[in-house]
């Protein structure tokens, strides 16, 4: 029965999420729960494709993201396919007509991963639509259920979020980008030579942008705005904590929020919800 095939499916991608990310996954865990499992296989999706990368060394990784970008469309045209994390994605392209240019996108930054050491300005920002905005309109279909129009009016608010969870990405894993990659996303600073005043540029963009995203939220549907605004905060507590180290400092080592600190901001987000006070 292929209904045990899509639940085993649908398990792999809830474990992926858990696995690499408590933040999403408590934020998942907020959604309307006819919303959890879309999600969690978009994110099961990114996570696996990030993975090869990222982290798969040893392995012929242009390869192995070629075969994956080809099993991906295959499974999406096929309605179906043996790797559970993709057959759980084409469900949800195919359920919620998810462009499939938003992912053509997303994989071509993921390709860039694989070449590009040091990003000028207009690749800057190419890969960070592929790599974030995308994910945030793919996540923005299953949250209006197909509506184009609440998409579309949705949709500036979608990336601004997805981009700006990026960018504290960026400032989080700057070391090991830097030294372990011997990547640079920022153009024109030079992370050998990383100083308090390109930090401060960086985070001053950043902040003007968490403003933005957060407006967006208040126009979510009740059912995906518990759950995304639970991960805004999380993202806004980390790049408050990273605002006050030194650059000299993230250059050191990665900064990270508690998973009892978590813990409690999940209760805080949940009395602002409940007041309406976001």
């Amino acid at each position: 029965m292929k209904e045990i095939f899509d639940q085993l499916s649908a398990d792999c991608s809830r474990l992926t999420t858990k696995l690499y990310s408590t933040s999403f996954s408590y934020g998942i865990y907020f959604l309307g729960k006819e919303l959890r499992q879309p999600i969690h296989a978009i994110y099961g999706f990114v996570r696996l494709a990030d993975e090869i990368v990222d982290s798969f060394h040893h392995y012929n990784k242009k390869f192995l993201l070629e075969k994956f970008k080809e099993d991906t469309f295959e499974a999406i045209k096929l309605g179906i396919s043996l790797n559970p994390i993709l057959n759980s994605f084409q469900k949800v392209v195919n359920k919620y007509r998810i462009d499939q240019e938003l992912i053509v996108l997303f994989l071509r930054s993921m390709e860039m991963d694989l070449s590009i050491q040091k990003y000028t300005s207009e690749l800057y920002n190419e890969y960070i639509l592929g790599s974030a905005e995308v994910v945030g309109l793919m996540c923005l279909r299953v949250f209006t259920h197909g509506n184009d129009a609440d998409y579309e009016q949705l949709k500036p608010y979608a990336m601004k979020l997805g981009a700006v969870f990026q960018k504290v990405n960026f400032l989080r894993d700057v070391k090991a980008d830097h030294q372990i990659l011997s990547r640079n996303y920022f153009p024109n600073v030079n992370l050998a030579l990383f100083c308090d005043r390109q930090k401060k540029e960086i985070e001053a963009e950043i902040e003007a942008e968490f403003d933005i995203a957060l407006a967006g939220i208040k126009l979510l549907p009740t059912a995906s705005r518990n759950g995304v605004y639970l991960s805004y905060i999380y993202y806004k507590k980390l790049f408050t904590k990273i605002k006050r180290l030194s650059a000299e400092k993230i250059m050191t080592e990665r900064i990270r929020i508690s998973n009892t600190h978590k813990i409690g901001l999940m209760f805080d987000s949940i009395i602002r919800n409940k007041l309406n006070v976001i």
